[in-house]
């Protein structure tokens, strides 16, 4: 059962079961528009200019004019406030539709606003996931060819998800043409010979904040990164694989399909990434540290 909250819509701060977004808009009729994530650890928010920057890139892709960007900031402070998450690891969903016009494939005139919705929610950690590591499991990418774009338009992402799932899966690994892409609502990578590998920023994948982040770590700490496409047929050959992402952070991966990875444990490259950005993030800003117990 959904909590009562206070969200905003379209410049007001309003409890959540009052809030109402017209059937003509267009994310409910053509899933017209981009969303947003942004994590907030007990009140600090985690590369909030990053995650602003790629939403901008996302309206920009889709081209829908929204021009106060400048002014959500300080709508997702308010909202972790309002909400009393300020001493809790928190998210803010944001998301901006085209707006509300008659139904029809062409776009509408530029008076028609842009509908933007902002919520704010618990998001705990994963600890017993990022400790024991997890199972995920490979399907054919089925995604259209702007992956890059953080469309709301993840009929197939669910899909996927839902079925995997289903069979006790963390996430699903996406193939297409014969190349791993990424997962379902997370970047995914692999480490072998010590190097870290993923695959690079291009309109069949999402630019991951996380991933990045996580790239630069790798960088700061000596660690080779390739960024290239992984062969499907080749999953099996590397050391470890890991799946990043603003809620998931970076979580081992311990078995693909039947298969276990290394010595079906978390691996030392993981290990070594997980505790650089438990650093900067839970210890930095939030003054918390998380330990794995079995590090």
């Amino acid at each position: 059962m959904l909590q009562p909250s206070t969200v905003y819509l379209n410049g007001h701060f309003m409890s959540k079961d009052r809030a109402s977004i017209s059937p003509e808009d267009r994310g409910f009729y053509f899933a017209d528009g981009v969303y947003e994530v942004i994590k907030y650890y007990k009140g600090k928010p985690f590369c909030f200019s990053e995650h602003m920057s790629r939403l901008k890139n996302s309206l920009s892709g889709i081209r829908i004019n929204y021009t106060e960007l400048e002014k959500l900031q300080g709508v997702c402070e308010a909202l972790i406030g309002i909400n009393q998450l300020n001493d809790n690891y928190a998210a803010v969903y944001i998301q901006i539709t085209r707006g509300v016009a008659e139904r029809t494939h062409r776009f509408p005139s530029d008076d028609v606003k842009p509908t933007l919705y902002a919520r704010a929610f618990p998001m705990p950690p994963f600890i017993e996931e990022m400790r024991k590591g997890v199972c995920i499991m490979t399907r054919e990418d089925i995604r259209w060819l702007l992956c890059n774009i953080k469309s709301i338009a993840l009929l197939p992402n669910t899909l996927l998800f839902e079925e995997v799932a289903e069979q006790g899966a963390f996430e699903c690994m996406l193939i297409r043409n014969g190349f791993v892409t990424e997962a379902t609502h997370s970047n995914i990578m692999a480490v072998k010979s010590g190097g870290v590998y993923t695959h690079p920023d291009s309109n069949f994948v999402l630019p991951g904040i996380t991933k990045s982040i996580v790239i630069k770590l790798c960088k700061e700490i000596d660690i080779k990164v390739t960024e290239k496409p992984i062969k499907a047929a080749e999953i099996y050959d590397y050391d470890e694989w890991f799946i990043t992402g603003t809620g998931s952070e970076i979580v081992p991966v311990v078995k693909i399909n039947d298969a276990i990875i290394g010595n079906g444990k978390p691996g030392p490259v993981t290990r070594l990434l997980q505790k650089a950005f438990l650093n900067i993030t839970y210890e930095k800003l939030a003054g918390e540290k998380i330990v794995i117990s079995d590090w």
